[in-house]
């Protein structure tokens, strides 16, 4: 018979190349779900990382080799984890694939490589979770995952950080003019960001006068929409931002721009909405979903993004409509709920 373990005496351990620097979505990710666990009560700790990937793979896959006390979960909680069987309660969190719906997002030996990671990681598993219905369906038919071991979490949001007026830092705010439109996120092509600096080249958005700015970070394969954006005289970058810059940025934009190939889930956008900003987003992957009043483009490519763009600035009605929705969509999704389906999870794997 099994014996329960209750939850203070759980251990969820959490690859620390996510939890302890910021690479983006996933460690918004980690660092919520960790912070909600140990205000319940739940130790967390980490899974090693190496200063090579293929260091930071053997200390993943050792972690589930190697014996852990009783009560212990490896949550690998960024796509990838163990490449062989682990002997300790295993849950991995897959956040979607992208290459299911397009080529862009890695070169093929790059996504060879992420596969073959990706399913060795499903297999040491005991549950698989992922953060939409769109993505569930991607990695049941993309990795043959059962039903019974997969289930869907929606991420949260800190309403409060983005709701609440929050002032932009002296350096940024020396770098804006004092109406912008806005496109925060990481770089690489699967953001369509080349077609976004285009569509600012477009005559009808240039008569907006209303400058881009890009705040993120290159990721990967970043070289052509760095090259678009250096090249361009209509875009403004920030690189890496604050928290507190990126909530500021939010709640300062004219419109929030989001042309997005593919999302497993879609942060940005509900933070842009939580922070009272006009949206305009694609409606491709969790999207759809997710965006809720969001506007969409009715396209792609540079010259849709750019009537996209021309209408979110321009039509009142929607724009107000899409303010006044914003913050209720986007406090339908709660950390708290969250972490409390990820208990579940925990909870199933050490029966």
């Amino acid at each position: 018979m099994t014996v329960p373990v209750s939850d203070d005496r759980m251990r969820v351990l959490m690859p620390s190349r996510f939890v302890d620097r910021h690479v983006g979505g996933n460690t918004t990710y980690a660092r919520a779900v960790a912070a909600g666990l140990q205000a319940r009560g739940v130790r967390v700790g980490r899974i090693a990382a190496g200063s090579h990937p293929a260091m930071t793979a053997a200390l993943e896959t050792l972690a589930g080799v190697r014996r852990h006390p009783a009560g212990d979960i490896l949550h690998y909680v960024g796509d990838t984890g163990p490449l062989l069987g682990t002997r300790t309660p295993t849950v991995v969190t897959v956040h979607g694939v992208a290459s299911r719906w397009i080529d862009v997002a890695r070169r093929p030996a790059q996504e060879k490589a992420w596969r073959f990671r990706v399913g060795r990681a499903i297999s040491a598993a005991d549950h698989v979770i992922t953060v939409s219905n769109s993505s569930a369906a991607d990695v049941a038919d993309v990795f043959g995952v059962e039903p019974e071991r997969l289930t869907t979490i929606e991420h949260g949001i800190d309403l409060d950080r983005f709701s609440t007026p929050t002032a932009l830092s002296p350096e940024v705010r020396q770098a804006l003019p004092e109406r912008f439109a806005l496109y925060l996120g990481n770089i690489e092509p699967r953001k369509n960001l080349v077609s976004l600096v285009r569509a600012f080249a477009t005559p009808e958005v240039r008569a907006l006068g209303l400058p881009l700015v890009i705040a993120g970070k290159a990721a990967w394969n970043a070289d052509d929409s760095l090259a678009e954006i250096r090249n361009s005289p209509d875009v403004i970058t920030l690189g890496f931002v604050s928290d507190d810059d990126r909530a500021a940025l939010m709640q300062a934009c004219e419109v929030f721009l989001f042309p997005s190939l593919y999302e497993g889930f879609g942060f940005p956008v509900l933070e842009a909405l939580a922070a009272g900003a006009v949206v305009a987003t694609s409606d491709r992957g969790s999207l759809a979903e997710v965006a809720g009043p969001s506007l969409r483009l009715p396209g792609l490519e540079p010259d849709a993004v750019a009537a996209g763009v021309v209408s979110a600035v321009t039509d009142e009605a929607a724009r107000e409509r899409c303010r006044a929705e914003g913050t209720a969509w986007a406090s339908r999704f709660t950390w708290d709920a969250s972490v409390a389906k990820h208990l579940e999870v925990y909870r199933g794997v050490l029966r």
